[in-house]
């Protein structure tokens, strides 16, 4: 049992190791759609429901971080709450939810989404994705490309299209996290476990984010960067940035 934490963190820098080798392209193909998306003046919005929410909110309002990442939070399906947290599961399988949060919301033509879900297969994600391309914006996808390559019934789209997330992306990350997202097994355990959805999801991301920024500054365009609250002159550097992207910045 106590070598079960390392398993784990193996486990964990494997699958970053497998994001580095096999994903170089979709990064750089990633981190040039949010730089042209910044330069050419366009909004950044991160979007996941249940725990895949997780990974986009650490895009927002984050030190060291593009201030101008804004998320897209739908209604009750954004993130896991302590009564209701079934809730989002249930919702992300509920047609016409994405058109609606779309349409009703600050994102359209110029701007970029960036879509999370480990399986892709729900409608929630599948829609806000196709419907975010109708309306003019880019998208990114992050999500395990074996749960769509998978044959079996049991991962089969739930989307009434039969497509997954990445049939609606301009570039698809691919996590690599393995069908039921448990990266452990023990005999005297009755389940598997140990997810590391989150932890991949989040440092591809800001891979992604980190090559963007260095994109920009290789086109002659400043980063619209955060620094900490909690460092000398860090209240003051985000006060300007805030002030120079204010129409961009829709969290303030």
């Amino acid at each position: 049992m106590s070598q079960l934490a390392g398993q784990y963190l193996d486990a964990a820098m494997a699958l970053l190791r497998r994001v580095r080798e096999e994903e170089t392209a979709a990064l750089a193909a990633a981190a040039r759609l949010v730089a042209d998306t910044v330069a050419e003046g366009g909004k950044l919005f991160a979007c996941g429901a249940g725990h895949s929410a997780l990974p986009a909110q650490d895009l927002v309002y984050r030190a060291g971080g593009l201030a101008l990442v804004n998320l897209l939070a739908v209604p009750g399906a954004t993130g896991i709450d302590a009564t209701h947290a079934t809730l989002g599961s249930a919702l992300e399988r509920v047609g016409g939810l994405a058109r609606a949060t779309l349409d009703a919301g600050p994102a359209g033509a110029g701007d970029l989404l960036i879509l999370i879900s480990l399986s892709g297969r729900n409608p929630l994600p599948v829609e806000l994705a196709s419907h975010a391309r109708t309306r003019g914006l880019g998208v990114i996808g992050v999500t395990s490309l074996a749960y769509a390559d998978d044959p079996s019934p049991a991962t089969a789209s739930r989307h009434a299209s039969g497509t997954y997330l990445r049939d609606h992306c301009d570039v698809v990350l691919d996590t690599g996290i393995a069908i039921g997202d448990a990266e452990l097994t023990h005999e005297r355990i009755a389940a598997p476990f140990a997810p590391a959805s989150t932890v991949v999801a989040a440092a591809t991301l800001q891979a992604v984010m980190a090559q963007a920024a260095g994109d920009l500054a290789e086109r002659g365009v400043d980063p619209p960067l955060l620094r900490s609250a909690n460092v000398e002159g860090g209240g003051e550097w985000n006060e300007r940035v805030y002030a120079a992207h204010a129409d961009r910045i829709l969290w303030r």
